[in-house]
Parts: structure tokens; sequence; C-alpha cells
């Protein structure tokens, strides 16, 4: 009985040891992609702060023209594009991501943009209104595709087909730290006084010389033909984000898991010891009771 015990837990251990040698390979794995994917993110940051800034000079500087995506269409219905992984194994990433999802369309009458595979999975089991499930691969999505997102957006909401669209993703902090968050997209908040918050005194200083630009065909068609371009800009930053969030989860997750593994290793192999010991013990304690015998 204590040799079949023991063969089970050699068994056990063994176990634990290929499922060890898997969780240390994806947190190798994950960190090796995770330093590609920071670089990412930190190189989509100055694209989107040029874009910021050109409409903040446009808007400064202007004051004779109204944009259909800086004030409400009367509609009260949201479409959130929830950014989250395609696979698992990550911890709580993709969990935390639908959870603050959850709280954020609390009583709203929405739609649901899924980009991953796991956010559009979830929204088929919620039954979710789906606004596409064309870009299901976030992993495989590149600027093109965040402009033909973006661009489909903006006609939609001059469409009214919803009044709000907000952005749900995870903000890479550091390799230790990420951030579930929404940012809105449109409408515009009122873009005259966010300007001068965000260009603070040089926005300022600058005003008087952005009255001197003539836009062609007018300050309104430039605005409106940027603000796409703006959207995917974010969109894009929010997915290189997101990406280096999940790696990072994924690598946590995974070092903690190795980490677990050997702590389970080192307990069976502390139980399998004293089960030997004592088995050992057990047969000389049979062996001299039948020399003595004798």
């Amino acid at each position: 009985m204590a040799a079949a015990n023991m063969k089970s837990v050699k068994l056990r251990i063994k176990s634990i040891q290929n499922t060890m040698q898997i969780t240390k390979a994806m947190e190798l794995v994950a960190s090796s992609k995770l330093r590609k994917a920071k670089e990412r993110a930190d190189r989509s940051k100055p694209y989107f702060r040029i874009l910021r800034q050109t409409l903040c000079n446009i808007a400064l500087g202007n004051y004779d023209f109204t944009s259909p995506y800086t004030r409400e269409n009367g509609e009260d219905s949201y479409c959130y594009i929830v950014i989250a992984g395609d696979r698992g194994m990550a911890g709580g990433y993709n969990a935390n991501l639908f959870r603050f999802l959850e709280e954020e369309s609390a009583g709203k009458r929405f739609s649901v943009l899924p980009l991953g595979k796991k956010s559009l999975e979830y929204a088929r089991q919620r039954s979710f209104p789906i606004v596409t499930e064309q870009y299901d691969l976030v992993s495989a999505l590149r600027v093109s595709d965040c402009y033909a997102i973006a661009k489909l957006l903006c006609e939609r909401y001059r469409e009214k087909s919803f009044g709000h669209i907000a952005l749900i993703y995870t903000e890479f902090l550091s390799m230790m730290s990420q951030k579930t968050g929404s940012t809105s997209l449109l409408p515009l908040s009122d873009f005259r006084e966010d300007a001068c918050v965000i260009c603070g005194r040089e926005g300022k200083e600058e005003k008087i010389a952005q009255n001197l630009i003539l836009y062609e065909p007018s300050a309104e068609e430039v605005f409106n033909a940027i603000v796409p371009e703006y959207l995917s800009g974010l969109l894009y930053s929010a997915i290189a984000s997101s990406e280096a969030s999940e790696l990072a989860a994924r690598r946590s997750a995974m070092e903690a898991a190795t980490d677990n593994a050997g702590e389970m290793i080192d307990k069976l192999s502390l139980y399998y010891n004293r089960a030997r010991q004592a088995s050992i013990t057990q047969e000389i304690t049979e062996i001299v009771a039948g020399a003595e015998g004798q």
C-alpha cells in the first residue's frame, strides 16, 4: 500500500514538473514579446499628441465653424469599443476588463465593438448588440485597420446610430501595474475650452498666430477630416497599450504559476522522502524482528 502511494506521489511530481516547464516557457515568451510591445506603445504616443495639438490649434484659432463631432447628436445610446486579449492565461486581465464594462454600461442602452477573441466571445455569450465582428484578432490590427474602424464609427455617429462612443481598454503603466479604464471618443468635448487646458500657456500664446492660418477649403472641413485620423491614432495607441498590458499580465501570471509549481514539488518531494524513509524503517524492523524470532 505504501509503495502504491509513493508511486502516485512520484507521478504527481512528474506531472507538475511538466506543467512547470510549460509555464516557464510561456513566461519567457511573454517577457520577450513585452519589450517589443512596450516600444510599440511608446512610439504610438507622439503621433497621437501631434494630432491632438493640431485639433487644438484649429479650435483655438477659429470661431466661425461648428463640427458634428463637437456636439451631441441627440441619441442616448452608447457604443463601447472593448479591447481584450486573443488568449487566456493572463491572470485577471480579461475578467477585470469585462467587469469594468458591466459597471460602465449599467442601465444604458449600448452596442459593443469587440476587438480581440475574448471580447467577441464575451459579447456573444451575453448577447450584446455587436457593431461588427470583423476585427476579432487584436494582435493582427494595424494602423490601416484602426483608421477603418475610426471611419466606421464617425459614419455611424453622423447617422445617429449612437450618441456616445467610448473606448474601454487596459493602460500599461509598468511591468507590474496595469489599469483598466475608459476614454470618451465622441462627441468631442468643447474643444476650444479643452484646447486651452491641453495646450496651456503655449496654446494661448499661439492663438494670435493661428488666426493668420488659412485652411482650404475651410477650417471646418479640415477639422472634420482630421477627426477620424485623431480617433484612429487614439485607438492604435490604446491597442498597443492593451497588448503590452496583456503580455505583462501573462508574464506575472506565469511567473506566479511557476513559483507555485516549485512549492508544490518541494512539498511533494518532502512527503515522498518521508514515506520512503518510513517504508525503509518498516522493512528494517521486520527484518530485525524476523532475526530475533529465529
